[in-house]
C-alpha cells in the first residue's frame, strides 16, 4: 500500500485528472464569444501546460494545436470572406470578384462585398473552436498516452492495451524504415525502392508480433473469469445506453437543444449508467497492476478547478450574465466579473499539481 508521504513526492499527476481539468476548460470555452475570455482560457492553459509539462515527446504538442487554432481561424474568416452578404453588416471593407452560380444555389453568393462585421463575428467563432482545440492540446501535453490508456477500467481492457500496443509498434516502424536505408547508404545503395524498403520492415514487423503474442500469451493475457450470459449482455446494454446519454447530454448543455436541468439529467444518468456497467463488467478481467497510478488530493485540486471553471461560466450563462455572448461585433467586449474569477481558478494546477523534478529526499 501507498503511504501518504509517497502521494505527496514529486510524481507524475494521474492522466485522468489532467484531461477533467482540461475538459472542464473546454466546456468554459464552448459557453462564450467574447474575446477577453478565451484570451484568459487560452493564457490560463498555456501557463499549466509550461509549468507542468515533462520532457517527453509528445509534451510539446501544445504548439502543434496552437498552430491548428491559427489555421482554424484563418479557414472560417476566408470562408466567411468569400460567403457573407451585405446583410451581416454595413461596413464594407473591400470587394471580390464576385463568381456566378447555378439557378440551383439561389440564395449563396461567392465573393462579392466584404463587411466588417462578418469578418469580426468569423474571428470570434474561429477563435471559439481554437481555444477549445488547444484546450485538448494541453491534456495531450500533460497526461502520458500510455499512463491513460493503462488507467482505463477493466471493462475495457482488451481496448486498452490494442490501443498501448498500436502506440507502440507505430513509432517502430518509423526508427526501422530509418535504420534500413541507413543501413543501404552505408552499403554504397543511395538508391531504393519502397519494395526494398517496405519488405524488411514488414518483416520485422511480423517477428515483433510473434513475439509480443508470445510474451502476452505467457502473462496470461485472454483469460477472463466466467459470468453469465444476462450480465454480459445487461453490460452492453447499460454501456450502450450510458453513451448515447453522455452524448446528448454534452450536446445539449453545448447547443441548448434542451433545458438545462433535462440535459443535466441526461448526462448524469448516462454516467450513472456508464459508470455502473464498467464495474460490472470488470468481473470478467482477472489481472492485477503493478504501480497503478494513485488518485490522491492533487488529483481532487486539479479536477476541481476545472469543474470550477465551467460550472463559473454556465452558470454564467444560464444567468444570462452580461459579456458572455457580445450584442455585436462592433462592440467592445465587456469583463464579466464571474466568468473571469471562474476561469482564473483554472490556473490551481500550476501550484496544487506535484512537480515532475525529483528531488533528493534525507
Amino acid at each position: 500500500m501507498r503511504t501518504v508521504h509517497q502521494l505527496t513526492l514529486p510524481r507524475a499527476l494521474h492522466p485522468g485528472a489532467w484531461w477533467l481539468w482540461a475538459l472542464g476548460m473546454a466546456v468554459a470555452a464552448s459557453r462564450t464569444r467574447n474575446p477577453v475570455l478565451l484570451v484568459l482560457i487560452l493564457a490560463v492553459t498555456g501557463f499549466v501546460v509550461a509549468a507542468r509539462r515533462s520532457d517527453a515527446a509528445w509534451a510539446s504538442s501544445y504548439t502543434a494545436f496552437l498552430k491548428l487554432g491559427l489555421v482554424v481561424i484563418g479557414v472560417r474568416v476566408v470562408l466567411q470572406a468569400l460567403l457573407s452578404t451585405r446583410s451581416q453588416g454595413n461596413t464594407v471593407l473591400f470587394i471580390l470578384p464576385q463568381i456566378p452560380l447555378p439557378d440551383w444555389a439561389n440564395g449563396v453568393k461567392l465573393g462579392g462585398e466584404v463587411t466588417l462585421e462578418a469578418l469580426l463575428t468569423a474571428l470570434y467563432d474561429g477563435f471559439q473552436l481554437a481555444v477549445m482545440l488547444c484546450c485538448i492540446g494541453a491534456a495531450n501535453s500533460l497526461a502520458s498516452p500510455r499512463r491513460l490508456l493503462k488507467s482505463l477500467p477493466g471493462a475495457l481492457y482488451e481496448m486498452g492495451v490494442a490501443c498501448v500496443v498500436a502506440l507502440t509498434f507505430a513509432p517502430q516502424l518509423v526508427t526501422d524504415a530509418r535504420r534500413i536505408r541507413a543501413a543501404r547508404r552505408l552499403r554504397g545503395r543511395t538508391r531504393g525502392s519502397f519494395r526494398t524498403t517496405a519488405m524488411p520492415v514488414l518483416e520485422g514487423a511480423l517477428d515483433r508480433s510473434v513475439e509480443l503474442a508470445a510474451a502476452m500469451d505467457s502473462r496470461g493475457y485472454g483469460r477472463t473469469a466466467q459470468v453469465p450470459r444476462a450480465q454480459r449482455r445487461t453490460t452492453a446494454v447499460s454501456v450502450l445506453l450510458g453513451l448515447l446519454g453522455i452524448l446528448l447530454g454534452v450536446y445539449a448543455l453545448l447547443t441548448d437543444a434542451m433545458s438545462f436541468p433535462i440535459a443535466a439529467a441526461t448526462l448524469v444518468v448516462g454516467l450513472l449508467l456508464s459508470v455502473g456497467a464498467m464495474a460490472i463488467g470488470r468481473q470478467r478481467v482477472t489481472r492485477t497492476r503493478y504501480r497503478p497510478d494513485p488518485w490522491a488530493l492533487p488529483e481532487w485540486l486539479v479536477v476541481a478547478s476545472g469543474a470550477v471553471a465551467a460550472g463559473a461560466m454556465v452558470t454564467a450563462a444560464a444567468r444570462g450574465v452580461y459579456g458572455l455572448l457580445l450584442a455585436g461585433p462592433l462592440v467592445v467586449p465587456p469583463v464579466p466579473v464571474l466568468p473571469v474569477v471562474g476561469v482564473l481558478i483554472g490556473l490551481a494546477p500550476a501550484l496544487v499539481a506535484p512537480p515532475l523534478v525529483r528531488r533528493a529526499v534525507t
